[in-house]
């Protein structure tokens, strides 16, 4: 084959793959990889809710229904709205005052009062991190005792159990435990560090329960002697009407970690179990 023939072939050949190429088929540059799963809504309530009487307690922006326990306001620097969730920023990494000294933290809590309902809310903690969520509080019987601005009440307690040494303490001071009073079940599944938890807290009458991702963890009878006897042996004893039911205050704990709370929502219950 002489030398023109050779090229006139390799110019047709080029025409021709750049002829098929181009007839070719469009395809999506995205066209083999699957769609990414949707973001979970957070801090809305859906319809059915709506009708079974929730509300939300924390609208993902502000802290609209919250203060600092003993405060008029929020404790400067110690809790923070970040995507969406409420962080309590840990205390090593709260910003100085003005004047170099330290701002003081505290736990804060709804300005509403409740006395028998459903609590549902997600829950997340940093390595080596402890908080809770605490119920029953009353403001006046806190502030009385130091330090001043800590809530005293029945908690659900969130921990890191792997890495915190309150856990190992006894099961009463893991997650999801009813706080140096009963400890969860053994069936109870906790997600990894850095993920979101979701509780639920139901208290009624002299009934409670905690929930940690879909089951029933602790339940318990403040009428019964199970509960006295627990009662009696544990730090709250010496405390004149702690153990009383009331109308109280929800808090999130400071306990100087970071941790972060959302979907915080309620409904409120009649005694006899059913919505109000």
């Amino acid at each position: 084959m002489s030398r023109d023939s050779r090229l006139l072939t390799t110019l047709l050949t080029i025409v021709t793959l750049t002829v098929l190429v181009s007839c070719a088929p469009e395809k999506s540059p995205r066209e083999d990889v699957q769609p990414a799963e949707p973001a979970p809504a957070i801090n809305i309530l859906t319809d059915q809710e709506r009708a079974e009487g929730w509300k939300l307690l924390f609208d993902g922006a502000t802290f609209g229904g919250w203060r600092g326990l003993g405060r008029k306001g929020m404790p400067e620097g110690h809790w923070a709205i970040e995507n969406g969730s409420i962080r309590k920023v840990a205390s090593g990494d709260v910003l100085t005052a003005a004047d170099g000294q330290p701002l003081e933290g505290g736990d804060i809590m709804t300005i509403e009062t409740y006395e028998d309902f459903e609590l549902a809310f997600e829950w997340k903690v940093s390595p080596g991190a402890n908080s809770g969520i605490k119920y029953n509080v009353s403001e006046e019987m806190s502030t009385a005792s130091p330090p001043q601005y800590a809530a005293l009440g029945y908690e659900y307690q969130v921990l890191d159990d792997e890495k915190h040494p309150d856990a190992q303490n006894g099961p009463n001071r893991t997650a999801a435990a009813l706080y140096d009073l009963m400890g969860p079940s053994d069936h109870k599944s906790l997600r990894a560090v850095g993920e979101y938890n979701q509780g639920r807290i139901v208290f009624r009458g002299s009934h409670g329960e905690h929930w940690l991702n879909g089951e029933k963890v602790v339940e318990f009878d403040r009428d019964s002697d199970d509960f006295k006897t627990r009662f009696d042996a544990s730090k709250y004893q010496p405390i004149p009407g702690f153990a009383d039911k009331r109308k109280g205050h929800l808090v999130l704990q400071d306990h100087g970690d970071d941790v972060w709370f959302r979907n915080i929502k309620l409904r409120e219950l009649s005694v006899e179990g059913s919505e109000k």
